[in-house]
């Protein structure tokens, strides 16, 4: 039986993840799993589970460990019979052990990326809240200022993306994160990697991606 590639990437808010995961995707035919997708779809089902999701992203809380466990990881077993990427899932160490009671990764990309890049990024980050595209003014601006692309519906600017904010999500990542990379550390999957610019930072991951695939 032909052997599945399963990989995550981590990053703090404005790292990357979004731009290199969907170059992975589309590079090495990995299904990309963004538990931001997930999410959207949940709340617009209108389901149980969507309503005690919505409760949680209205306010800005993060969703906690026992709903985020129940909504993804019925959806990783149905995705058995495929190789993918997972993009904000895990999050916290709970939800890694969880994760690891089915599957075992064979890669985990963990992006470091300065707080003054970040900081210069989010505060050029401009979303579509319906579908979750992300634009920057900078080098990824829409087509039309303000509207999305594709529906032309407007865009927002999240507050806790704003300088103010970004200082306590950044802690509140680093402090979150630090176990479950302790932990794929540990496994010997945990790879890291470092800079400004996702497009310096990418090589290195395709090149790495490249080898781990052959092997």
């Amino acid at each position: 039986m032909a052997k599945f590639f399963r990989a995550a990437i981590m990053g703090p808010p404005g790292s990357g993840k979004g731009t290199i995961s969907k170059r992975i995707a589309e590079s090495f035919g990995l299904k990309y799993l963004s538990s931001g997708h997930f999410l959207r779809e949940s709340i617009a089902s209108n389901s149980e589970a969507g309503v005690e999701v919505r409760s949680y992203v209205e306010r800005s809380i993060l969703v906690p460990d026992h709903v985020m466990t129940r909504l993804m990881l019925p959806r990783l077993q149905e995705m058995s019979n495929y190789s993918w990427l997972l993009d904000g899932f895990p999050r916290t160490l709970t939800q890694a052990k969880e994760l690891n009671s089915l599957f075992q990764l064979d890669l985990v990309i963990s992006l470091n990326i300065p707080y003054e890049t970040l900081k210069d990024r989010l505060n050029d980050r401009w979303i579509h809240p319906g579908s979750g595209r992300v634009y920057n003014m900078g080098f990824n601006p829409p087509q039309v200022q303000g509207k999305d692309d594709i529906t032309g519906e407007p865009l927002i600017q999240h507050d806790d993306d704003k300088p103010e904010a970004l200082m306590a999500r950044l802690r509140q990542y680093k402090d979150v994160a630090k176990p479950v990379i302790d932990l794929y550390k540990s496994q010997g999957v945990l790879h890291s990697f470092s800079g400004t610019e996702t497009d310096r930072i990418w090589p290195y991951i395709n090149s790495l991606l490249t080898a781990k695939m052959q092997t």
